[in-house]
Formats: structure tokens, C-alpha cells, sequence
């Protein structure tokens, strides 16, 4: 299943980012520490590069989060040019405290009374971003909500004399190039109810969570998790909550849900859908896949060529 979500108000927030993002010192893109690669937003990354803007990439959750996949992630974004990575947990305002002396680090010619400094946050719905603006001005000034896309409008704030915040809506972007990055998404949250098949995301949860956490699963439902598949779990769990339809059969609906909400809510354990290697693997196999498609393409198109010329030498 490939998942795509893109209601019309994220276009219009994107050209409104991209207007503002000329009178922007800093970006500062808060992405989910459990799927950091997944949950960026590439239009984030055009757009800051094109004006030359650095980015301090906010890895939030981590205490959903695997510790030792959240660290190499960590590694893996300070290694970038412009970027410094910076992994915290909006329940704790110690680390929400240090952004803004991370920020400024990032822009040091900007902060003074005559040139304030313009920081710009951006991700992807339901990150946590609005959480972050009111935990950094301590107090309610973004509507926040367990659903995708609850902020629609920009706004811009002083979190003091010398520092801007400009909020924006949470954005994906028009088209998901890998069906895992929208099921990962999917799973996590981040995307309208109306664009998914939770029995199917759960699936591919489980088939995840079997390849790197079988003992979070058997520690969570009871069950051994030996010559499983993701439906098997699914089933597993309708089994042992009781989870039935009229008629006996297993509810699969109820069972997916159940596991859906026991990851986001981090009743499962700490976990990571993704590495900094194994997104590299999904990378590779993706570029690979393009490439034979157009080498496919280009066959097809030849051999319609000869044969359109057959045609004309034969008349």
C-alpha cells in the first residue's frame, strides 16, 4: 500500500514558508527521533538550502525512542555541513532550555537588539512542534492536539527583545517516494486517519517490530514470537485480549489498533523504526530499483521505435 496525504492547506503553507523563509537566520526542523530520515520533510531541506540556512534538526521523542538508534542518528546529522542535531524530549524542560543558546550558536551574527535573531520551525504533522513552541515561551501559544495537521496557520513570536519564532503548519510533502516512509509514517501518527488502512500499517509494524524487537512483543502480549508474521501477531494479540467478532473470528481491526496505540504511546518500549544503516539499504535498493525502471523504459521505447519503422519500411 502506498500511502500519500497531502490536504490542500500544506501546499498553501509551503509557499507561505517559502516567502518567509528569505527573512529567516535559522531553521530549525523537529523530526520524530524514532524515524528521523522518514519524518523529514525534503521540501524543508530544498528550501534552506536554496536560501543557505542552517538547520538545528531537533530529533523530539527520544523517550520513545531507541537510545543507542537515537545517538547514531545524532552522529549522523552533525556530520552534515550546516546541520547540528540536538535529541530531547518535550516532558523535560531542562532540554527544551537549551535550544534557544543551540540556536544562537548556529547564527552568531544575529541575537543583538539591531539584527534579532529569525528562527523558523518547521516538520511534519504531529512531531511535536507545537508542543516545542509553547514549551519554549512557557506557555499556550499553539493549539496542540493527538491528531495530524491541528496547526494551519503561520505565526510569529518573541520568545525574547533579541529572538523570532515563526510557527509553521505542519508539512509532508506531495508525493512519498518509499511506501515504507508512509506506512512508518502512518504508524506513527503523523498522518489523517482517511489515508490509511490501519490493518495494513499494523502489519507492517509488526513484520518491523519481529525483525528488531521480537522481545518487546513477547514482553507486552505474552506470546512467542518464533515463525511469526505480521499477521500472525495481529492475530496473536486479538487472541489475547479476547478480541473477537460476533461469530468467533478473530476482530483484526481491533487487534491493529491496540498495537498502533501501544507503540505511539511508547506502552511497547523504546523503539526505532529505522537506523542510520538501514536507511542507507533502503536508499540503495530504491536508487536501483529507478535505474531499472528506465532501463526498462528505454528497451520499451526502442523496440516501439523499430517497430514503428518496420511498419513504415513494409508500406
Amino acid at each position: 500500500m502506498a500511502i500519500q496525504w497531502y490536504p490542500g492547506h500544506m501546499n498553501v503553507a509551503r509557499k507561505k514558508a517559502a516567502e518567509s523563509m528569505e527573512n529567516t537566520d535559522l531553521v530549525i526542523e523537529v523530526v520524530d527521533a524514532r524515524l528521523p530520515e522518514a519524518s523529514c520533510n525534503p521540501m524543508v531541506e530544498e528550501l534552506r538550502l536554496f536560501r543557505q540556512r542552517p538547520c538545528l534538526k531537533i530529533l523530539n521523542k527520544t523517550d520513545l525512542a531507541d537510545p543507542a538508534v537515537t545517538a547514531a542518528w545524532v552522529a549522523f546529522y552533525n556530520a552534515q555541513v550546516g546541520v547540528s542535531a540536538y535529541a530531547m524530549t518535550t516532558k523535560k524542560p531542562a532540554e527544551v532550555a537549551r535550544i534557544p543558546d543551540l540556536a544562537k550558536s548556529l547564527a552568531p551574527h544575529r541575537g543583538v537588539p539591531t539584527k534579532p535573531l529569525r528562527i523558523m520551525i518547521m516538520g511534519i504533522p504531529n512531531v511535536g512542534k507545537s508542543t516545542l513552541m509553547n514549551a519554549l515561551l512557557k506557555k499556550r501559544v499553539a493549539k496542540v492536539g493527538d491528531e495530524p495537521a491541528v496547526t494551519k496557520l503561520q505565526q510569529k513570536l518573541y520568545l525574547d527583545k533579541n529572538t523570532v519564532l515563526i510557527d509553521t503548519p505542519g508539512m509532508l510533502w506531495p508525493k512519498i517516494a518509499l511506501p515504507s516512509d508512509g506506512l512508518m509514517l502512518a504508524a506513527s501518527h503523523a498522518i489523517g486517519a482517511n489515508a490509511l488502512i490501519e490493518e495494513e500499517v499494523a502489519v507492517f509494524l509488526a513484520e518491523l517490530l519481529l525483525g528488531r524487537y521480537p522481545q518487546l512483543l513477547t514482553a507486552r502480549y505474552g506470546f512467542k514470537t518464533e515463525e511469526m508474521d505480521g499477521i500472525a501477531v495481529v492475530e496473536g494479540i486479538a487472541e489475547r485480549r479476547a478480541y473477537r467478532q460476533k461469530g468467533g473470528d478473530f476482530d483484526f481491526e481491533k487487534a491493529s489498533h491496540t498495537l498502533l496505540i501501544d507503540y505511539r504511546s511508547g506502552a511497547l518500549g523504546r523503539i526505532s523504526l529505522e537506523t542510520p544503516d538501514t536507511r542507507a539499504i533502503l536508499q540503495a535498493s530504491h536508487a536501483a530499483e529507478q535505474v531499472e525502471k528506465v532501463r526498462k523504459a528505454a528497451i520499451l521505447a526502442a523496440e516501439k521505435a523499430k517497430a514503428a519503422a518496420n511498419g513504415r519500411r513494409g508500406t
